[in-house]
């Protein structure tokens, strides 16, 4: 909901500085802009919490619950305990959250004009419920694979402590990044 909230208003501030003509036209890159943008901020909130969670998820016998968790990170490495995985992470969930937004908004768009058969203001609630439902599940599919890589190595890279984000890459190996992840 946050990025939801941080993507429109970059797309505001953004489709002030295009115009009205260009925002229509540049629609799909505004989408990718303002989302890419929502999700670079949103991450550095969220970097500290993704790295306790991933240890206790890949970490057997590490601590079991937030509260004991971040004390540990920062006595054992300290503040760039919590932020050594933000770049891997914006790897991961930007193109997540650019594809998600912009594969909706497309594929709404195509659904509105290809398949359903009347206006999408002529449409009853539950007809658009059923447009959005599609177009959200299409959007999650490319989501899944556009970010799958990135995920697996952010994984890799909480798990191993003192691990930089190239290590994991190449312990991972491409067939590593692209399966089921070794350390979720």
């Amino acid at each position: 909901e946050t990025v939801f909230r941080q993507s429109l208003l970059f797309q505001a501030l953004y489709s002030n500085l295009l115009g009205e003509e260009r925002t229509y036209v540049w629609r799909t890159s505004l989408y990718l802009a303002a989302s890419a943008s929502a999700e670079f901020f949103a991450d550095i909130a969220l970097a500290p919490m993704e790295a306790v969670k991933v240890r206790m998820q890949t970490q057997p016998g590490w601590e079991t619950t937030l509260r004991t968790g971040v004390p540990r990170i920062m006595r054992e490495e300290g503040l760039w305990g919590f932020y050594k995985g933000v770049v891997p992470l914006w790897g991961r969930q930007i193109p997540y959250t650019m594809m998600k937004f912009a594969c909706f908004e497309r594929t709404v768009e195509f659904l509105y004009r290809y398949v359903v058969p009347k206006k999408r203001d002529e449409c009853t609630k539950p007809e658009q419920l059923v447009v959005t439902f599609a177009a959200g599940y299409i959007a999650g599919v490319f989501c899944a694979i556009v970010s799958h890589p990135a995920d697996t190595i952010v994984s890799k890279l909480n798990a191993d402590v003192g691990s930089t984000m190239v290590q994991a890459a190449k312990d991972l190996g491409w067939k590593g990044k692209t399966h089921a992840s070794r350390t979720n």
